[in-house]
């Protein structure tokens, strides 16, 4: 029995690719494309992951972006994305650091200047344990000390 749920509305390639490029967008970076070789290591993780819904980064070769959602809830990349996006607050591109106790580093690889193609996959888990959502980045991004992207002057 298979445990990964099939694509559906507002969880398609094409959705987790605009949601990405609006917030690449809104900091002057470029567009990510679908790539389905990182889509097929996205899926294949989550479908491992689907047993317990572990937030556990893969240590693969890709950049990622984990979301988990409680069971009872249609959860989308809308939810995924927007949750990594909103880091956005606790990011100050100034010191390149997050809000102390914040998280901003799920933001950071969304914008990542370098990474042009994604994959991404949502997998329901077993046992009613919620949605497990996951984006793989290549190439990967989001280290310590290097800004995501450079502006020409600050906002």
């Amino acid at each position: 029995m298979a445990l990964a749920a099939t694509v559906c509305a507002q969880n398609t390639a094409q959705d987790f690719v605009n949601l990405h490029n609006k917030a690449r967008a809104a900091v002057g970076v470029g567009p990510v494309v679908w790539d389905p070789v990182v889509a097929r290591y996205a899926r294949n993780y989550a479908a491992w992951r689907a047993r317990d819904c572990g937030l556990v980064l893969s240590k693969g070769p890709y950049g990622e972006n984990l979301f988990w959602g409680s069971a009872g809830r249609v959860w989308t990349a809308a939810d995924a994305v927007g949750l990594w996006v909103k880091q956005k607050a606790n990011y100050d591109y100034n010191t390149d650091t997050c809000a102390v106790g914040k998280k901003c580093g799920s933001y950071k690889q969304v914008v990542w200047r370098e990474s042009t193609r994604i994959g991404c996959s949502r997998v329901v888990c077993a046992a009613n344990l919620g949605v497990f959502i996951i984006c793989s980045y290549d190439p990967p991004g989001n280290f310590i000390g290097e800004r995501p992207f450079a502006f020409a002057s600050l906002p």
